[in-house]
């Protein structure tokens, strides 16, 4: 059974090798063989059984480059719980759907992946779910601006939204803003630290500048950065007019050694719509929640199914969501102060609206906990969902990240 592989530079604990994973030897074990390893090298791609390891997030780009000229290959996507492996799947899924392509991720038990990756001739085309539905709800966003801050991210390859049709079905208009303008202007503000952030009740004590367990200490020039960055992104909001931004984020690694994750927490605690990686989808499925129910949304990727239960993570959440939170680094960089937050068990839906603006996802869960495990992002979010929801996001998801909304 031939095995290739996708792997991230932005994540940097990973080696290019994946002969050495306990996760693959655990399957290998399980199905009585070993993997013929094909590594990145897809020239062959295509034969019946072969199976793609996404072993990070980031990896859709690749993905698609890759698989140019393999287009009537079956795709079967290997994923584990770990660095954002499944996230990356789901886009990949949603993107091969958009093509009419289809395929399938392999993810759950060692058992189950075994059983899984012995069918050796699985379903032909787009898996279609009972959760997805029609959206229809004309205007809903009528007289809205949401910026667009450097473009979507570029693994976001199933996320593109017609501008044109955002106006004519929603009402909302979206406003390109080059990236360069949010890191002069934050490059030129007074950042002030963590004191300019205790001012303004952000930090609640001495205990919470501090990394959380898989992070590094925060400094003061952390919390300086962050500030600068809410600072130009609230000077944006100024400027354009805007009820909301999606931001491409992983651009201020490089640009500005920090990230967004904190400003964008603040921005929705306050009202505004803020998501993260140029996210159009889901920046306009999280305004439709605070338009119909006047409440913020969690943007956040599946990081893992076992069973019934769902764990979804991300590096930032809206404040106004958690009943308590502490600071840590930025998980596939280390860089910057990202958040992870507690957001209270009980009843919730889970929600998206499609890259067409023609569809959605909008069903009933249970948050059930939280955890704080490493290798995902810092926020992690255990919801108690459906068989049919596994269907859904293991077969047609509506691309990467989806909102969880609590009742």
């Amino acid at each position: 059974m031939r095995l290739y592989t996708l792997t991230s530079d932005l994540h940097g604990e990973l080696a290019k090798s994946a002969h050495n994973e306990q996760f693959i030897k655990d399957i290998e074990a399980a199905i009585g063989a070993t993997f013929d390893y094909r590594e990145s090298d897809f020239s062959d791609f295509g034969a019946i059984g072969d199976i793609i390891y996404v072993r990070t997030g980031g990896t859709e780009g690749i993905f698609r480059q890759l698989f140019e000229g393999h287009e009537g290959a079956r795709v079967r996507l290997l994923t584990s719980g770990q660095s954002n492996s499944l996230a990356a799947s789901m886009e990949i899924i949603s993107w091969l759907n958009q093509q009419g392509l289809g395929g399938e991720i392999i993810h759950g038990s060692v058992k189950e992946i075994a059983s899984d990756l012995l069918k050796y001739y699985p379903p032909v085309g787009h898996i279609s779910s009972k959760l997805i539905h029609p959206f229809v709800d004309p205007g809903v966003l009528e007289g809205k601006r949401y910026g667009v801050v450097g473009q979507p991210s570029d693994w976001l390859i199933s996320s593109a939204v017609d501008y044109e049709k955002a106006r004519e079905l929603l009402g909302a208009t979206l406003v390109d803003i080059p990236i360069e303008e949010l890191v002069a202007l934050a490059s030129a503000a007074d950042g002030g630290g963590s004191r300019a952030l205790a001012a303004r009740g952000v930090v609640k004590g001495s205990d919470e500048q501090n990394g959380g367990p898989y992070g590094r200490e925060l400094t003061d020039e952390d919390f300086d950065g962050s500030e600068r960055i809410y600072q130009a992104l609230k000077q944006i909001i100024a400027k354009y007019k805007l009820d909301g931004l999606t931001l491409r984020c992983f651009d201020l690694l490089s640009a500005l050694h920090n990230t967004g994750c904190l400003s964008l927490a603040r921005l929705n605690a306050e009202g505004y719509v803020a998501t993260c990686e140029g996210d159009i989808p889901a920046m306009l499925s999280m305004a439709v929640v605070r338009k119909r129910r006047a409440v913020s949304g969690f943007q956040a990727n599946l990081s893992r199914i076992e069973g019934n239960k769902f764990l979804f993570a991300h590096c930032t959440v809206p404040l106004d969501m958690v009943s308590d939170y502490c600071y840590d680094t930025h998980f596939e960089s280390g860089i910057g102060v990202a958040i992870h937050g507690i957001l209270p068990a009980g009843k919730a839906r889970l929600f998206k609206i499609s890259a067409d603006l023609e569809h959605c996802i909008d069903v009933p869960i249970e948050i059930t906990d939280n955890p704080y495990g490493p290798n995902l992002c810092r926020t992690q979010v255990q919801i108690k969902g459906s068989a049919e929801l596994r269907r859904y996001c293991l077969g047609s998801p509506l691309g990467n990240h989806h909102i969880i909304v609590p009742e």
